[in-house]
Formats: C-alpha cells, sequence, structure tokens
C-alpha cells in the first residue's frame, strides 16, 4: 500500500501548478532574476527557460517541482499588481528585515593551475568542497615549484568557510549587496542615494564602513529582498538529492551572501579617485596609493575572489584591473617601455617597493598581467592578480573596445566574462588554458595508506603529471625532435584551400555572389566528447587501428580518391597526399569512415585516454549561448530571423559584444596553447623551456582537436556535394565560400523535399557546430583571388586581400 501511496504523491508533484508563461516572467523580472540565474540553479540551460516563459515547453521533473517552488516563493514575495500603476522610479522600497541573509555573492571561477608537485590547496574550500578536498591535507615541501600563472601554495587543513579566504562579515538588517555578476544592486533607498552594502569591519555594530557603498540604478527599484546568485554554467545548485557541481561532485548548502569570503565580487576595476567599481553596481573606496596598499586592501578590506569550479581546485584570486588614472597614482608609467619581455625592469621603484614589502612577483614579472603574492599562511593564498590597462593587458584582438569602456561598465563586462567563464588572469590564451586545469585539477589530497598524513593524488580524468610528446608530435624545438627523419612529423593543422579555378563549370562561373559560411565555435565543437591522451605515449610496430584510441599513426592514404572539386582532408593544404604521412586518431578514422581500408605500420598511441576536454567544452558553450542571448540571438529562431539578428547583434550591445569576442577568442587561444613554443630570443633549439614542465603542454591534444574540426568541415562539405552537387571554391579553417545566384546563405544551403536542411550538411543557427553568414561578394571579386592564388575565404567578410587572416 505505501509503494501506491508514493505512486499517488509523486503524480501529485508532477503536477505541480504553474502560472501563465506571462506571469512567469513577471515573477523573474521582479526578484531582479536573470535567465541565467535561473538555468544554472535549475540545472537546464537558458534556451529551456526562454520556452517555458514563452509556454514553448513545460519543464519535466525532477525541474518541474523546483521550478514550481521558485515561482510560489516568488509570487509570496511579489503579487501581481492590482492595476496599472508601478512604483515610481526612486520610490522607497521597505528594507529586508533584520537577520535576513542578503544576496549571493559572485559565480563561481577557477583558481590557478595546480603545479604537479602539490596537491590542490584546501585552503579557503567553499562549500561545494568534497568531502576529501575539505580533509586535512600535508603541507607542501619547502620551497614548492611556482608556475608562470602564479604560486603554488601549500596544502592545508580547511579553514572553516566563515573565515576561508577573506574575513567574512554578518549581514546588517536593511542592507545588501551585489547579487552577483549581470545583476543589479538591490537597494533600500531611493534611486541615485548611496546604501550600504556591508557590515562594520569590527565591533559588530552592524553599520556599513565608510569604503563601501553602492550606487542604486535609476528607474523601478527592484525589491529588496535577498536572492541567490547565479551558479557557474555547467553546474546544479543545491537543493534537491540529484544537485551536483559541474565536476559531478555533490553539492553543499551555500552560505548568505554576508558569511561569503567573496561577497563583493571577483574583480573591482579601479579609478584614478581611488574609487574601485565592482560587479552588479557595486563601488568601494580604495584608499592605496603604493601597489603594496592595494594587495593588502585587496585582501583585507575587500571581498573579492570566486569559489572554484572543482572541489578539487582552488578560489580565484582577487582581481583588480588598473585604469590608466590609477596606474598613475600607484606610480605606474604610461606605457611598457620594453616591447620585447613586456615587463618592468627589476629596478624600477615599483618593483623595487613591491620586494621591499615582502611581497613576490611570479617569473612573468611585472607586466600586463602581474601577479603579486606571499607564500601561503595559516591555510591562507596570499595573491593578488593585477591587470594594467595602459600596458595593454586587454589585447583589442580579443577584448575591442573594452579597454575605453568607463570603469563601472568595464567591471560589468569582466564580471559577465568571470561569471561565465572564469576571473581573467591573462590573455585569453591563458585564461583556455586556465579554465581547463580549473574544472578537472590535476591533483587531490588523499589519505596515506596506512597513515594520517594527506598527500596528493591524482584527479581522475586529469592531466596529472607533464610528458614528453612522441617524437612526431614535437615541435622542431624540442628536445625529443633531435635527430627526427625529414618530414616525420605529425602535421595536424586547420585547412587553407583554393580550387584550382580550371575546375570552376559553366554554371558556376554564371552564378552572381560569393557566400561565406563560418561555423561556430569549431574547436570547441570538435573538442566535444573527444577522446584524448592522459598519459604518455607508448611506440607499437604494425598496430591495429582503433578509432577510439588516442595517438598518431603512420599509415599511407595518398591512393584516397577524393573529388578534386573538394579539398583532400587529409592534408592542410587540401592537396593529395604524395605519400605516407603520420596521421591523428581522426584523420584516419575518417578515412576507414570513406571506405579506405587502413593499415597503419607503426604508431605512438595513448592506452590511458578519457574525455578531458568535455567540461572545457560545456562551460564555454554555456558561456557562449549565454552571451548570444544577450546580444538577441537565441538557439532555434527561423533561419531569417537568426540572420537578420546576426547582422545587427554585434551593434546591440558594444560591451557583451566584446565578452563574445573573448569567448571566442578563449577557445582558439586554448587550444594553440597546448603546444607553447619558446619565448624570447635567449632559447636554443634542443634546450626545454619552462612551458613543457605544464601538464597541459599538449601538441598531440592539439593536433586531435584541429583533426577532428578539419574532418567535421569536410564531412558535411562532402555531404553538400553528394547531396544537392554544390562544390566551395576555397576553405580557410571554420570558413567555407560557395558561388551562388542570392547573396544570402539560404541562397547556398539546399533544402529536403519536406522543407528541411539537407541532412548532414551545414545548417544556420547560433549553436556550436552550426553555421552563420560570414559575409558576400561579388563573384568578379572572388574570382580575382582565385587567379591570384589568395584564398576569398579569408577576405570575404573585409573584402580586402591582405596578408593575414581576418
Amino acid at each position: 500500500m505505501s509503494e501506491l501511496f508514493e505512486a499517488v504523491d509523486a503524480l501529485v508533484e508532477r503536477r505541480g501548478t504553474l502560472p501563465p508563461p506571462a506571469e512567469r516572467e513577471r515573477l523573474r523580472k521582479a526578484h531582479g532574476l536573470t535567465r541565467e540565474q535561473v538555468a544554472e540553479a535549475l540545472g537546464v540551460r537558458r534556451a529551456t527557460v526562454v520556452n517555458w516563459e514563452a509556454g514553448r515547453t513545460e519543464p519535466r521533473p525532477p525541474q518541474r517541482q523546483a521550478y514550481v517552488r521558485l515561482l510560489d516563493r516568488l509570487a509570496a514575495l511579489h503579487p501581481a499588481p492590482a492595476g496599472p500603476a508601478a512604483p515610481a522610479a526612486g520610490g522607497a522600497v521597505p528594507p529586508a528585515s533584520a537577520g535576513t541573509p542578503g544576496p549571493a555573492g559572485p559565480a563561481a571561477s577557477p583558481e590557478a593551475s595546480t603545479s604537479p608537485a602539490a596537491p590542490a590547496s584546501a585552503a579557503s574550500p567553499g562549500p561545494a568542497a568534497s568531502p576529501a578536498a575539505a580533509g586535512p591535507a600535508a603541507a607542501a615541501a619547502p620551497g614548492a615549484p611556482t608556475d608562470a600563472s602564479g604560486p603554488v601554495g601549500p596544502v592545508a587543513p580547511p579553514a572553516s568557510p566563515a573565515h576561508a579566504g577573506s574575513s567574512a562579515r554578518p549581514a546588517s538588517a536593511g542592507t545588501s549587496a551585489p547579487a552577483g555578476p549581470g545583476a543589479s544592486p538591490v537597494p533600500s533607498a531611493p534611486a541615485g542615494s548611496a546604501v550600504p552594502t556591508g557590515p562594520a569591519d569590527s565591533g559588530g555594530t552592524g553599520e556599513a564602513p565608510s569604503h563601501r557603498h553602492a550606487v542604486a540604478p535609476a528607474g523601478p527599484v527592484p525589491s529588496a529582498r535577498p536572492r541567490e546568485a547565479a551558479r557557474p554554467a555547467g553546474s546544479r545548485a543545491s537543493g534537491g538529492p540529484s544537485a551536483t557541481t559541474a565536476a559531478g561532485s555533490r553539492a553543499q548548502p551555500r552560505l548568505p551572501a554576508a558569511d561569503r569570503p567573496f561577497a563583493d565580487g571577483p574583480l573591482v576595476v579601479l579609478d584614478g579617485d581611488g574609487t574601485a567599481y565592482g560587479v552588479g553596481g557595486l563601488v568601494l573606496e580604495c584608499p592605496a596609493r603604493t601597489v603594496p596598499e592595494l594587495v593588502e586592501w585587496a585582501l583585507r578590506e575587500a571581498r573579492l575572489g570566486a569559489e572554484r569550479l572543482h572541489p578539487a581546485g582552488r578560489d580565484a584570486d582577487p582581481l583588480v584591473v588598473l585604469t590608466d588614472a590609477a596606474a598613475a597614482r600607484l606610480g605606474l608609467p604610461p606605457e611598457l617601455e620594453d616591447r620585447r619581455t613586456l615587463r618592468l625592469p627589476a629596478d624600477h621603484p615599483v618593483v623595487r617597493t613591491v620586494t621591499g614589502a615582502g611581497w613576490r612577483l611570479t617569473r612573468r614579472g611585472f607586466g600586463p598581467w602581474p601577479r603579486i603574492y606571499r607564500p601561503a599562511a595559516g591555510g591562507r593564498r596570499q595573491c593578488v592578480q593585477l591587470a594594467v590597462l595602459p600596458f595593454g593587458a586587454l589585447d583589442p584582438r580579443s577584448w575591442p573596445g573594452a579597454a575605453s569602456l568607463p570603469a563601472p561598465r568595464l567591471a560589468q563586462v569582466l564580471g559577465d566574462y568571470a561569471a561565465r567563464v572564469l576571473t581573467p588572469r591573462g590573455s585569453c590564451a591563458v585564461n583556455g588554458l586556465e579554465l581547463m586545469t580549473a574544472l578537472r585539477p590535476p591533483t587531490r589530497p588523499v589519505r596515506e595508506e596506512r597513515g594520517e598524513r594527506w598527500v596528493p593524488g591524482p584527479v581522475p580524468g586529469s592531466l596529472t603529471s607533464a610528458v614528453d610528446p612522441a617524437p612526431p608530435e614535437a615541435p622542431e624545438e624540442h628536445p625529443v625532435a633531435a635527430g627526427r627523419p625529414e618530414g616525420q612529423v605529425l602535421d595536424e593543422e586547420a585547412c587553407d584551400w583554393i580550387r584550382d579555378p580550371q575546375l570552376l563549370t559553366d554554371a558556376e562561373c554564371g552564378r552572381v555572389y560569393a557566400v561565406g559560411l563560418d561555423v561556430n565555435m569549431a574547436f570547441a565543437a570538435a573538442a566535444n566528447r573527444l577522446p584524448v591522451g592522459l598519459g604518455a605515449p607508448v611506440h607499437v610496430r604494425e598496430p591495429r587501428f582503433d578509432k577510439k584510441l588516442p595517438g598518431c599513426w603512420y599509415a599511407d592514404l595518398s591512393g584516397i580518391e577524393i573529388d578534386p572539386r573538394l579539398p583532400n582532408p587529409f592534408t592542410p593544404h587540401g592537396d593529395r597526399p604524395d605519400g605516407p604521412a603520420w596521421y591523428a586518431t581522426p584523420t584516419l578514422a575518417y578515412a576507414a569512415e570513406l571506405g579506405h581500408d587502413v593499415r597503419p605500420s607503426e604508431a605512438w598511441i595513448r592506452p590511458e585516454h578519457g574525455p578531458y576536454l568535455d567540461p572545457w567544452y560545456q562551460r564555454l558553450r554555456d558561456a557562449y549561448l549565454a552571451t548570444m542571448e544577450r546580444l538577441g540571438v537565441t538557439p532555434g529562431m527561423p533561419e531569417a530571423d537568426f540572420l537578420a539578428a546576426m547582422e545587427r547583434h554585434q551593434e546591440a550591445d558594444p560591451g557583451q559584444a566584446a565578452v563574445l569576442s573573448a569567448v571566442k577568442a578563449t577557445v582558439k587561444g586554448g587550444i594553440g596553447k597546448l603546444r607553447e613554443r619558446p619565448q624570447g630570443r635567449g632559447h636554443r633549439p634542443g634546450e626545454r623551456w619552462p612551458a613543457l614542465e605544464r601538464p597541459t603542454w599538449r601538441p598531440d591534444i592539439r593536433a586531435a582537436v584541429i583533426a577532428s574540426a578539419r574532418v567535421n568541415m569536410h564531412r558535411k562539405m562532402r555531404k553538400l556535394a553528394e547531396g544537392a552537387g554544390l562544390y566551395p571554391v576555397a576553405v580557410l579553417s571554420d570558413c567555407a565560400v560557395y558561388l551562388a545566384d542570392g547573396p544570402s546563405p539560404l541562397d547556398v544551403l539546399p533544402r529536403t523535399p519536406e522543407g528541411a536542411p539537407l541532412p548532414g550538411g551545414f545548417r544556420l543557427g547560433v549553436n556550436p557546430g552550426m553555421v552563420k553568414h560570414e559575409g558576400t561578394r561579388p563573384l568578379l571579386w572572388a574570382a580575382e583571388l582565385l587567379d591570384a592564388g589568395h584564398n576569398p575565404a579569408r577576405h570575404i567578410r573585409t573584402g580586402g586581400a591582405g596578408d593575414g587572416e581576418e
């Protein structure tokens, strides 16, 4: 009988009453929540919440029960208005009751990369830390190494949540703090006035310190009720039996905002008058006049940082962005004179002041992204990341227009990136690599067998130690490449091909336009579910090819016939290979897919393998889709609407356009950084360089991702050729150019008799792996470039014909 009762209860819960779609959206907006926050809390995608609020779909268990509970609580807080009248901007809002916890802090962000010599620091464990990560751990050996990204602190027993990282202070009645990136501050005073957002630093009086205030935005005043901040993209908020973190570990209850060490967000932008702007409209007063004083303020006064993305990882260090005026206030020059090393000389007064105060700099020195630290003490990291805008910290190629934004707007833009990807700690290429480590740290604290000590132990599925590549995989500067026979190198690069103009048909020459199609997030999509090696390579003679086994294989693919109107998928230049060569697993697997009998003569395989890049892809995919949604482009849009939205999305919001560019650069730069070459003029071939000591220096993984992206592109082009007789005239990486009678991609892409896109071919849409319109030019323009040997795909967006990829 009890089983029947349980079945009935479950049936009732599944049918939980939901308000009409319009009311769902009203309740969310009334509480100041974004669709991103709701989606992350419920463990669904943002597009799912969009569909729920539009009435296109209905939530299903277990998210349905949680969504019903959320809306019920919001309805109690924000009853429907009795009439059309609404509170005037700046009207009084009753403050939250005494003792009510404040809004949540910023979304989680990863910590600096973990050295293989020490486990991930257990200092400052957030509430989401696993029992293993939260247990006591042994301190690292004296003189623990530091990497190029930052120091590696010792592993120490965890501090209590209330004291981890920075000091946590209880919230006072009626005060509020920003709810995290993307959210507006919650004022309890008329718009435009300063309202306290934090408690007193000491004394327990409950009064706000003079240096901490928020500017209430103009317009309708949101409710002063507390709300939870967004969880990191790809993770689930606690609150149900199935709630997990992004790493798959059980999530723990989150602390109220005032009790969190990172209540002020992941970063601030410091201006010349000592005002520090944070995310969500937060404003702090920084009295620092020197860099050491600024570091002390960031660690002792401001509650800056972000929670780890993996239980075995580390919380993100505070980031302070210095505007031109702030840099001058701190004694920094207006630009770096040494353009070769991009750092201040060791005898510069600012550097001497930093070292004289007992602080240290990493190997990168004091450049655009200096990291200033002291060895961890008492289980706490003491480290602050700076971003110096006059030194070029925000590369305009990755962050177009961001450096010229006003400080409050720049803080929100960087805060959005921090919430969706991670707290910036260098170039976008550095961020891409750091995100891999943050999502899959190399080590975790484990207890010794028959002992009481905690020691570093590997994290399953992670890159746990630095390994040398196989000889074919190594760049020519690597010691392993010494004595390598000529041509015995793995050459997996993006495709750069143009069709011989003599192969253009009369029908193609009669067309009017050249239309470019560009694959969204091609490298990220190629990394999805891609098995890559986790350990060292093993040499095998006469191996049997296995498409699921990562490695490089020596085989002869020159006998495979490919239509000359398509690029050859087995070489980067698109021409037929002239004999045996080394290939990554995805390339050889595609040869087998085409019906070729693949028989490699030797191979370097990696028996230990797994989908290492899966969480990296998922987080960047979610960041990309969330940013595109802010720019007015969502999944599932009709094709005509999608093309129209893409025409104007860059102008919709310059700040979000900069975030979008940075997310894309994080993908490409992170993949490229897997094979970082030697830096500086002092390197000699055959010598090792610092990047080789990273577990994430893996040219084989880079080769596998690029090979996968190239064959994915070729597969779609082949489907169009076989199904509709369409052949490209040029291909460059993720862009293909076709000739058409009309200027739109809809004039190129074929349809089935039912009106659907051709199966297996290119499809218009915003999702990674789908395509967008790259540009349209006259046929004569493309023909002239082809005759001159230039690639139209390189220039179709701008119409130019200069050197270098656009």
